[in-house]
């Protein structure tokens, strides 16, 4: 009777449809195993998938709105439920039937790119809590890697990208600064410290007051001279400002190197030597004006035309020379002469016997080399022998002039006849060699030497200098001695004797 109560009871909770149900549901689904209504529509099997997606909501608001993993499978309304998701094999059955390594989350909301192409699933999907809750922001995630501590908002992806936090694509144009030049280059933090975003000053001076070389003596608009390339790219118009137009190497010179104070309102002066004094390397002798020489981009080379502002060419030599070699004193009080004198008047040698004119014979490249002397404008022209020698053979102290004109003072050690021929030694001699010499002894002296006369040495008969003694030309004044007749028959020899010898007797 227990057993037949027992029977009729179970009979009595469960339909038809239970007991013939092919087999458990899973634990998801196992209070709805009382009513097979709750998922089966005996009337229309098609409508079953509309009884799933009457509990899966969110599913069914997916599919409705094409979103998500079942609102983007094909033909995602007409799809049956139990396509892919099978019952009633069990509590622990896998009715899901998910492989992570064969999942394309590309079917879902939220792409995988770039560097989230790398993380494990886990990074994202918390174990117990569906997939499909998952955050898809990026500062759900990166919340604690977000530098500016939510000061710029939640949309990360405004300016990151999935590659790298960094070189974000934030526009600041959009802003009411926009970055240009170096400005682009910096990062964030450079000007929003403390990721303050709001309220940042824009003015040049809120960040660059300790770069401020004129210590905000020239406002606070720096903009007005400087541009965002670089400090010392300044567009302040110099010439129209100041009056003073800066050329050459004063376009490239830093403000401080004139304005020394600081302070550009203090007055500073315009001309060269205001500023270069310390730099004039002719300690003020060439006046004040140094653009009369020198230009704006170099001080050398000089741009002054010695022969067409100085009146006198620097040829050779003197082309070389420093200015101050010869322009010792200030040049408004020195007047320098323009003959060689006036400036080598110590290295004149010849202690001015020469005159004044050394470019007769000196070049003005060198003093002592190519000297061009002509010797036959002067009363001693040089021939034969003396053309070769050199000057100071016969100019001992260089005093030119005072030098002798007479053979004897030069060639007195050379005289064989030891002066007793005189000093006339040109009587005799030319200039072509002592050996070569030519005297008619007949038609100087009006005594020809003929016979045994003609082969004597000068000597012989010059015993003495013949400025001392002046030679008789009777026979008895030489040879006296030779005389037998013991001066009988007077001294006139040649009247018996001829000059071949005193043995040769002509009687008369």
């Amino acid at each position: 009777m227990l057993l037949a109560n027992s029977c009729m009871e179970f009979a009595a909770a469960a339909s038809i449809e239970t007991l013939l149900m092919p087999g458990k549901l899973s634990d998801a689904h196992a209070k709805l195993e009382a009513g097979c209504t709750n998922c089966h529509d005996r009337s229309n099997r098609i409508s079953q998938s509309t009884l799933c997606l009457s509990c899966h909501k969110e599913v069914a608001s997916d599919v409705q709105k094409k979103t998500g993993f079942h609102g983007r499978l094909a033909n995602a309304t007409s799809l049956e439920c139990q396509a892919c998701h099978s019952e009633h094999k069990g509590r622990n059955a896998d009715i899901v039937k998910f492989v992570a390594a064969q999942f394309d989350h590309d079917r879902t909301d939220f792409h995988l790119q770039d560097a989230h192409l790398s993380l494990s699933c886990s990074s994202c999907h918390q174990s117990g809590k569906k997939y499909r809750d998952a955050p898809s922001n990026c500062v759900d995630c990166h919340k604690k890697s977000e530098p500016h501590n939510g000061q710029l908002g939640t949309d990360c992806a405004a300016c990151h990208s999935t590659v790298t936090w960094l070189n974000g694509k934030f526009d600041h144009d959009k802003t009411h600064f926009a970055l240009t030049s170096r400005h682009a280059e910096v990062t964030c933090s450079a000007c929003h410290v403390g990721n303050r975003y709001k309220n940042t000053p824009t003015q040049c001076v809120s960040c660059h007051s300790p770069d401020d070389v004129h210590q905000n003596s020239r406002g606070s608009d720096c903009a007005r001279c400087h541009s965002t390339i670089s400090w010392t790219t300044a567009k302040f118009d110099h010439a129209k400002e100041t009056g003073f137009a800066l050329l050459g190497v004063h376009g490239h010179a830093d403000c401080v190197s004139c304005h020394t104070t600081g302070r550009m309102q203090d007055p500073i002066p315009k001309d060269c030597n205001g500023c270069h004094k310390a730099q004039d390397s002719h300690a003020g002798r060439m006046g004040q004006k140094c653009d009369t020489c020198h230009d704006n981009n170099s001080w050398k080379p000089s741009k002054f035309d010695h022969v067409r502002d100085g009146r006198f060419a620097l040829p050779a030599a003197h082309d070389k020379l420093s200015c101050d070699t010869c322009h010792t004193a200030n040049v408004a009080t020195q007047k320098l002469g323009t003959t060689c004198i006036a400036c080598h008047r110590a290295q004149d040698a010849h202690a001015g016997q020469l005159g004044n004119q050394c470019d007769h014979c000196h070049m003005s490249d060198d003093w002592r080399r190519n000297i061009q002397f002509d010797h036959d404008l002067t009363d001693y022209p040089l021939t034969g022998l003396h053309a070769v020698v050199t000057c100071a053979q016969c100019h001992l102290n260089k005093q030119f002039k005072d030098a002798a004109t007479d053979c004897y003072s030069c060639h007195q050690q050379d005289d064989r006849h030891r002066g007793s021929l005189g000093k006339s030694c040109a009587t005799c001699h030319n200039t072509n060699g002592w050996n070569i010499w030519s005297f008619d002894h007949g038609k100087v002296t009006h005594f020809e030497l003929t016979g045994a006369h003609a082969k004597l040495n000068c000597a012989d008969c010059h015993t003495r200098p013949a400025s001392e003694v002046k030679l008789s030309t009777d026979c008895g004044s030489c040879h006296v001695r030779d005389d037998v007749h013991f001066g009988q028959f007077g001294r006139q020899c040649q009247r018996c004797h001829t000059t071949i010898s005193f043995k040769q007797v002509r009687m008369q």
